[in-house]
């Protein structure tokens, strides 16, 4: 009786350690396909190279994967509109500068009576009269629909992380985008980037915060950025 004890007992614990050998596998597989992942990302933005045909670099050569469309330069008088031509109306739309931004993060502190951690954000790339960039802020200074993009590296010991980005326009405040990621129990450093589409008044004020003060961020620009475009 107390043989098939002992053996009832060893198999029981021989089955708990293969299922945790197993659950523990899948975990490493799963972290290390994404630090794979993250380090072909980082391995490309440090390059240079190009996302698409064309990409949008930062004055230190970091890709950001980003596309823009930029008009050649005109010489000569302006001409007066053929309007029996849509072809050329329709390249000439193609060729316009879009107003476009890109910021890198140059410091991050805690606004404690709002509970939020806040980004200084440089200039890493502006084109257009569009969009103004002031330390935290993006103010928009021609109507029309927009594509943000924002990411964020974070290093921290919460298991739920993430950023906000905020409208404010006429003393009314909305949230246009939330990203949330889970973080690793073992290695505390995740990414968390977002984007959409938004139609942007003129005077409206864009702000990326993340929802808890002394957050512990990386502010490398190939890793914490922010940008906008008009489409």
């Amino acid at each position: 009786m107390e043989k098939r004890y002992v053996f009832l007992v060893t198999v029981v614990c021989t089955s708990l350690a293969l299922t945790l050998l197993v659950v523990h596998w899948r975990h490493i597989r799963s972290v290390t396909v994404e630090l794979m992942d993250l380090e072909r990302r980082v391995r490309a933005l440090q390059k240079g190279q190009e996302w698409w045909n064309e990409g949008v670099c930062c004055p230190s050569g970091t890709c950001c994967g980003c596309q823009v469309w930029e008009s050649p330069k005109f010489g000569g008088s302006r001409g007066k509109r053929d309007l029996s031509s849509p072809g050329k109306i329709r390249q000439k739309r193609h060729t316009e500068r879009r107003s476009f931004l890109h910021l890198i993060p140059v410091s991050a502190h805690s606004n404690d009576e709002r509970d939020l951690t806040v980004l200084t954000w440089a200039l890493g790339q502006i084109q257009g009269a569009g969009l103004q960039a002031s330390g935290e802020t993006i103010t928009v200074a021609t109507e029309g629909n927009y594509f943000i993009y924002s990411q964020v590296l974070y290093k921290d010991t919460t298991w739920v992380m993430g950023h906000v980005i905020t409208k404010r326009l006429k003393g009314a405040e909305t949230k246009l985008m939330k990203c949330l990621k889970s973080m690793p129990s073992n290695d505390s450093v995740n990414t968390c980037y977002t984007a959409g589409v938004h139609f942007l008044e003129s005077g409206s004020v864009l702000e990326l915060s993340i929802p808890r003060k002394s957050a512990e961020l990386i502010l490398v620009a190939h890793a914490t950025f922010l940008g906008i475009f008009s489409i």
